[in-house]
């Protein structure tokens, strides 16, 4: 039986490179029964009740700080244990800590996460990527292809897009 995983893109439009998880989701065309791909904008509490179903694993769709390089995309396990300070339902966050607490509140546990996250040039209001972040759009698309592809076998290394 295949695994079944959801792809999950996050983020608020209006704030420009923020965007990038909605926009990769928009574009990722998986055409499998057992994936499904939803931009959840920032609807954390829709994501937290969607992982209370039974999936194997969530591929993360997310613009990160910055390290010097916008637009650099990364693709990583991600860190369920990393205290989030949250520790009730907050249903007006969307961070991933926040989405896992929110998860653990309802009596979940997340799945297996790999993020799949570019670095942001900009979050200030404004609607659209900036140029080094479009650019990355493509790349990200193909690494959440790649990655559903082998998660249906195996688990992903750390690696740098």
């Amino acid at each position: 039986m295949a695994a079944r995983i959801l792809v999950a893109g996050i983020g608020n439009i209006f704030l420009g490179d923020d965007g990038f998880g909605s926009e990769v989701a928009r574009l990722a065309e998986i055409q499998r029964d057992d994936v499904r791909v939803v931009d959840y904008g920032i609807g954390g509490m829709h994501l937290a009740y969607d992982l209370l179903e039974e999936w194997d694993a969530l591929v993360l769709i997310d613009a990160i700080p910055s390290r010097g390089s916008p637009g650099t995309v990364h693709v990583f396990q991600a860190d369920h244990d990393s205290a989030s300070g949250a520790t009730g339902i907050d249903a007006h966050s969307m961070d991933p800590q926040t989405v896992f607490a929110n998860l653990r509140a309802l009596g979940g546990t997340p799945p297996y996460t790999v993020v799949v996250g570019c670095e942001a040039g900009t979050v200030e209001e404004n609607l659209g990527l900036s140029a080094p972040v479009a650019a990355a759009v493509p790349r990200a698309v193909s690494a959440v292809q790649k990655l559903v592809a082998a998660l249906q076998t195996s688990a992903p290394a750390e690696q740098e897009c």
